[in-house]
């Protein structure tokens, strides 16, 4: 089942079971040691979806300026089942009904750069690390 929740509606075992996820992904599996709770998450839209054993995608919609998508995951045990596409439609739709017109901001790995593409992000960095990890700047404009 996929929701689509502000920060105060999340209950405290949703929250913990995203940032178990998080960590789990960016910090254990990446081995990317970093702070991952980083005083966003309250001014964030969370979209997640669930199965009988918990959350298995998510990503979170940061509402500043500019409007970014950030800490996509789907996670590891269920991989290579269209979820990141499930996830990314539902993300864009959410953006089209709620930042129309508005430029959206994604810092993603590069090896998904042509992932990001086809949801319509340009590339607007070279590939830097960051935390060691090859990265680029993209940005999606309605035309």
């Amino acid at each position: 089942m996929w929701h689509v929740k502000k920060f105060e509606a999340l209950d405290t075992r949703t929250l913990e079971e995203i940032y178990r996820l998080r960590v789990a992904v960016f910090v254990v599996e990446q081995e990317c040691p970093y702070q991952e709770i980083d005083g966003k998450d309250a001014h964030c839209t969370h979209i997640y979806k669930t199965d009988q054993t918990g959350i298995i995608a998510y990503l979170r919609i940061v509402h500043e300026n500019p409007v970014s998508i950030g800490r996509v995951i789907v996670r590891q045990d269920r991989r290579k089942e269209g979820l990141g596409q499930e996830l990314m439609h539902k993300a864009m739709d959410f953006v089209h009904k709620n930042h129309q017109g508005e430029r959206i901001y994604l810092h993603g790995q590069a090896h998904l750069e042509k992932f990001y593409q086809s949801f319509g992000f340009k590339t607007t960095s070279d590939v830097h690390l960051e935390d060691g990890i090859p990265h680029v700047d993209m940005e999606y404009k309605e035309d």
